[in-house]
This record gives structure tokens, C-alpha cells and sequence, in this order.
């Protein structure tokens, strides 16, 4: 086993700065070509694009700056305090943001920013302040990290790196995927492109196509149930429990989130358990008169091999995958969206009941536009979720591997992939 020495971060940069913020009640400002980074951004990740940007002159009349690619970015203020993000675009940043431009003669950046991720407990735990918990540059300059030779490094990062470069890879797959999906929803069911030659009908939700026949949720056969959880709430160990956190878009699973029901609970349970690919929907809870709802589908295995909802979610099925995928887009329209909002919004606690889904129009799945639809995006959506199930295994594997590469304590030999 080999000791590594630590040095102090600021020994291993040749620069180091925070950025700035234009000031927010100038719009021109803000909507140019220049990225621009928040901390909210910053959860251990590579950064190829940013929330926000801003404009040349926003960029002169403030303390931002450009940052070069391949640097390590670390929060400083906030929920994200300590953590660590890299670079891949050249971008500005707020001034809770430390940018590390890391000497490529003394250090590695992805290294670097490995070893932050392997100690951001330390790191995040100096953090000060009252309500709001800060770091400071100075700490960050002070830190030390365990630095092996360049050689080394470059071996760690090229290891830890291609787990995190395979994830990457199935991100954008999946992106670009349901990118095609709702474009092609949209170019099928908002605009009507395959029906603009036939005849058009008024209708509750607007000028639709007269082949496609509007029926209540509650009139098609389906099942909605939400789930329930045992008295004293969760445990710490048996059979994950799905909550509205992670009811966040297709796939979407934050496993740091995972909450559990005990297995003799579940297996009594009459009610929440999901198979797979069924759609399930946020229903109740946030900000008080103002209700979003989100949805989500999980495949067979996906995120567990055995899972049940709670109380905070309804999980909706058609009893065919095929129209549950259409239903997913279908149910994020702005007419569907605004109507849940309405409904929801108004009660003391923001929700939705099994009535205000079962009231709700939508398009009868006996269309063969819409039968076609699901033939066309399921398979998409199957890939999707296998990628989300290997980047999971993918994690679970460099989280494993990170600290016993940072000590020292894994050899090179036995990091077999």
C-alpha cells in the first residue's frame, strides 16, 4: 500500500478566483452567449452548459470572469457548500464560486477534482455561518488533498474518469432520446401535423383533429391508487418506498433519497406496488396556493427490482405500456398542466385527488396515431431507463473504487473494470 502526502490546494494552482453576478435588475445584462454558473449548478458533475447566461456587458459591469476549461469548480456558500463540479465549456461564474485553475505540471485537474469528491465531508464541514452555511477561499487554498505522483494521478483519473465518461455518454443518449419523443408528441398531438388535411372540431381543448375522440380519464379502463406507509414512518432497511422527490421526469431516481417500508409490511400492503412503466405522479404537498405536478416511469427492475409508492404519489396505469408512454407527455401539456395547478393550488395543503385525475380529458387510445405513438416511443423509453439502471451500477462502482483509490489502499492491477 502506498501513503500519498497531502499538499494544500493552492500549492497545486496557477490561479484562483471567485466570479460575480451582474446586477439582476439590468435585463440587458442577462440572455447572451456568455455561460454563466450558479452553485446550485455545482453536485459533483461535469458542467457543459449552465442555467443561465449572460451578455458582454453584463460580463464588463460585474466581477465575473472567465474561467477556462478543465477547471475545478468548488461551492462556497449554500446547500451545495464544499462540493465539486468540473468545467468541460469556458464559462463565468457567480461569487459563491472558488475556481481552481489547476497547474497541469504539478497536478491533474479530474484528479483534483476526485479528491475533493472523496472528501467533501471534511470539506463542507468547516463550513460557517448561521442560517446559511459558507466556505471561504482561503479554506479552500488551505485545503490539502493526498497527491500521488502525475503519474499516479493520471491513472486514478483515467480509471475513475471512464466510469464517469460512460455515465456522461448515457446521459446525452437519454436526453437526446426524450428529446425526440416530445418532439415527435408535439409534432402529432399539438400541431396535428399527420391530421392537417382532415377536418378540425372545437373542443374543450381547442381545435383538435375530428378522428380523435376526447374521453375522460375515469372512462377508460385504468387503475390510480397511491401508496401508503407503516405507522413510525420509514426504516432503514427493506423495500424502497418511492416518494414525490423522486417523481422528477423520466427516470429521474436520487438514491441518496431512498426511503424503505418493512418487508412484512409489504408484503400484507393492498396497495402502490409498481411493475414497471406505469405513470407516476406527484400529488400533493409544496407551496401553499401554487400546485406543479410531475411525472415519471420506471421500468421492470428499475430503480429496484421490488418498490412501492408512498402516500404523496399516485401511480397511474392504462394496463398498456404503449399509451402509458403517450399518457407521460400527454398529461405535461400546458392545458393539463394549468388544470392540475387550478385544482391543486386551492387547497390548504397543494394537491390533487383520484377525481381531479379522473376528470381530466385526454385522447382515447383506440386512434392509430396514438397506438402508433407508443410503438414508435416505448422502445425509446426502454432504452432510457436501461441507461439510467447501468449509469446506477456505473456510480455505485466509482463510489466504491474513489476512496480506496485516494488512499492508496487499491492497486492498479486490481482496478479491472
Amino acid at each position: 500500500m502506498e501513503e500519498y502526502n497531502r499538499i494544500k490546494i493552492q500549492h497545486i494552482c496557477s490561479n484562483i478566483c471567485s466570479g460575480g453576478t451582474p446586477k439582476s435588475t439590468v435585463t440587458e445584462y442577462y440572455g447572451g452567449n456568455i455561460p454563466w454558473l450558479n452553485t446550485k449548478e455545482i453536485n459533483f458533475n461535469q458542467i457543459y452548459k449552465t442555467e443561465k447566461t449572460i451578455t458582454n456587458e453584463g460580463l464588463n459591469n460585474s466581477s465575473a470572469k472567465w474561467i477556462p476549461a478543465k477547471s475545478v469548480i468548488v461551492a462556497m456558500y449554500g446547500a451545495t457548500a464544499g462540493k465539486a463540479a468540473i468545467n468541460r465549456i469556458p464559462l463565468t461564474t457567480n461569487q459563491a464560486c472558488c475556481n481552481l485553475m489547476i497547474n497541469p505540471t504539478k497536478a491533474d485537474y479530474r484528479f483534483v477534482y476526485y479528491a475533493l469528491c472523496n472528501d467533501y465531508t471534511y470539506l463542507a464541514s468547516l463550513a460557517n455561518g448561521g442560517a446559511q452555511q459558507n466556505l471561504n477561499a482561503q479554506q479552500i487554498k488551505d485545503f490539502a488533498i493526498p497527491l500521488p505522483s502525475l503519474e499516479g494521478q493520471k491513472r486514478i483519473a483515467n480509471i475513475l474518469s471512464s466510469l464517469d465518461d460512460k455515465i456522461e455518454l448515457n446521459r446525452r443518449i437519454n436526453e437526446n432520446l426524450e428529446q425526440q419523443a416530445q418532439a415527435l408528441f408535439k409534432s402529432w398531438f399539438v400541431d396535428f401535423e399527420p391530421f392537417k388535411d382532415g377536418k378540425f372540431v372545437d373542443s374543450e381543448l381547442g381545435m383538435i383533429p375530428e378522428e380523435l375522440t376526447i374521453s375522460r380519464i375515469g372512462d377508460i379502463p385504468h387503475t390510480i391508487e397511491s401508496g401508503r406507509r407503516p405507522k413510525g414512518g420509514a426504516v432503514l432497511k427493506g423495500i424502497p418506498s418511492i416518494g414525490a422527490e423522486n417523481i422528477k421526469g423520466l427516470g429521474y431516481y436520487d438514491y441518496s433519497k431512498t426511503k424503505y417500508i418493512p418487508e412484512d409490511f409489504a408484503l400484507t400492503t393492498n396497495r402502490g406496488k409498481v411493475y414497471g412503466y406505469e405513470l407516476l405522479i406527484y400529488k400533493d404537498g409544496g407551496k401553499p396556493g401554487y400546485f406543479i405536478p410531475n411525472y415519471t416511469i420506471f421500468g421492470e427492475g428499475f430503480p429496484f427490482d421490488e418498490m412501492y409508492i408512498n402516500e404523496h404519489v399516485f401511480r397511474l396505469d392504462f394496463m398498456s405500456k404503449e399509451y402509458n408512454v403517450f399518457a407521460y407527455f400527454y398529461m405535461q401539456t400546458p392545458y393539463i398542466m394549468n388544470q392540475l395547478n387550478s385544482i391543486g393550488g386551492k387547497a390548504a395543503i397543494p394537491g390533487i385527488n383520484t377525481k381531479d385525475v379522473e376528470s381530466l380529458p385526454i385522447f382515447n387510445g383506440d386512434n392509430k396515431k396514438i397506438q402508433e405513438f407508443g410503438n414508435l416511443v416505448l422502445p425509446m423509453i426502454t432504452t432510457i431507463l436501461r441507461n439510467c439502471r447501468e449509469n446506477a451500477r456505473l456510480a455505485q462502482l466509482r463510489d466504491t473504487l474513489l476512496p480506496r483509490l485516494m488512499s492508496g489502499k487499491l492497486k492498479f492491477s486490481e482496478t479491472t473494470i
